[in-house]
């Protein structure tokens, strides 16, 4: 059975935020000036390759459909330590003094001449289990996405800031203060603009997650780490890019989709109030009269006017207020000959996919849905990769879609 890819498991010792191969002086390919880092110390540190210890992987991205909000990445990966090597107190490990949470794992898979990241993230923990003979000592390094560094960062003002910014120029403001590296972003410029930061304790995240709000737009972190923001109009108009075919004949083949029927999504008012604002409400009363009241209630938001605020409450319900049949979710084999590993591996939230299911009857459901979530379960022998699937996050129409260009249906952003 051949491998879909080419893994590669990696484990940074040194401190601080950024990637990659740690700068080596007089090294034709660690010693590049722009492209390798120095550790935090300013000298080179340790880098490992686990790969060839690496038993299995488990990695969870997404966005968590009922907050309707990304959260933090994770990734598990168990490594065989038959010489005790991850053992803290063991003085003649070659990673003594180096065991420490927060350290930099990465995961990426190489299909011909192309890298794909799987995750990068930050060490939280590190889990020791043996056989039942306990002649065989494995370790569980468990790791987060940078979402958990901003978590644990808390700001009270934010350096750079003033009223009249885009929400992209205060996110990048925010990441300044926290000293996020700047080239660990891609950051859109934002279509809406924010009031004067309101100086209140809080997370950064949450910071970050008020100017996402803001703008109706979407704030992640990518495989490789970085911190990516899409403005509305880029969330917007993705939803008009072609989809990946996955179906049962000439598609892309796929195991255990996932359906669901219910009214869990569905948001039929919406209060939204601004920092220093007044409280603006929007209600679909066919949607509340059809499945009753179905409410959410945002406050202080960093958005700069009331009618701006009045806009997010109706793009918010109009986008959620009703519902239909829906794939949260699908599983596919990598190992499949069928399946084109480097599409796969390639996929990031916000990729369309166009899913076509027969039902037993001969009846089809088809679905053009967008990628909000991956997880990947690697073990010998198998690779199963579960795309979460959504509506688009933002409606708003798109000239010449025919899913989403629809005249008294899709609704025009502002």
């Amino acid at each position: 059975m051949t491998i879909p890819a080419t893994l590669d498991v990696s484990l940074n010792f040194s401190s601080g935020a950024t990637f990659g191969i740690d700068f080596t002086l007089d090294d034709s390919a660690n010693g590049i000036l722009n492209t390798n880092v120095l550790s935090a110390s300013g000298v080179p540190a340790l880098v490992v390759n686990l790969t060839a210890q690496t038993r299995s992987i488990n990695i969870r991205r997404g966005r968590n459909v009922a907050r309707d909000i990304y959260e933090a990445g994770n990734c598990i990966v168990r490594i065989l330590d038959p010489d005790g090597d991850f053992n803290p107190q063991k003085t003649t490990s070659p990673y003594f003094g180096q065991l420490e949470p927060l350290r930099k794992l990465r995961i990426s898979a190489t299909v011909g001449a192309t890298t794909y990241y799987l995750f990068s993230g930050y060490t939280t923990s590190y889990a020791y289990s043996y056989d039942q003979g306990e002649q065989m000592s494995y370790v569980d390094i468990s790791a987060t996405d940078g979402f958990r560094l901003f978590n644990l960062a808390s700001v009270l003002t934010v350096t750079g800031q003033a009223g009249g910014q885009d929400t992209g120029t205060r996110i990048n403001k925010i990441l300044d203060t926290v000293s996020f590296p700047a080239l660990m972003r891609n950051v859109d410029t934002g279509n809406s603009l924010t009031v004067a930061d309101p100086a209140t304790l809080r997370t950064s995240l949450s910071a970050l997650q008020n100017c996402e709000f803001s703008e109706q737009g979407a704030l992640f972190c990518n495989p490789a780490g970085d911190i990516v923001f899409k403005n509305r109009t880029n969330v917007i108009a993705s939803a008009g890019l072609t989809p990946t075919e996955f179906n049962q004949t000439t598609g892309i083949p796929y195991t255990n989709l996932q359906f669901a029927f219910d009214d869990k999504l569905i948001i039929n008012t919406a209060t939204m109030t601004r920092v220093g604002g007044t409280a603006q409400t929007v209600a679909d009363a066919a949607s509340i009269a059809t499945y009753f009241p179905h409410s959410i209630s945002v406050a202080d938001l960093v958005i700069d006017t009331d009618a701006n605020a009045l806009n997010i409450a109706t793009i918010y319900t109009a986008t959620r207020s009703s519902t239909t049949i829906r794939i949260d979710s699908m599983t596919v084999d990598l190992y499949d000959p069928d399946v084109p590993t480097a599409t796969m591996l390639d996929f990031d939230y916000y990729d369309n996919v166009l899913i076509t299911n027969v039902q037993p009857d001969g009846s089809t459901i088809v679905k053009n849905l967008q990628v909000q979530g991956i997880a990947h379960d690697i073990s010998p022998n198998s690779w199963r990769t579960t795309l979460t699937t959504l509506e688009p996050t933002v409606d708003g129409l798109i000239l010449s879609n025919a899913y989403y260009g629809l005249l008294n249906d899709d609704i025009l952003s502002y």
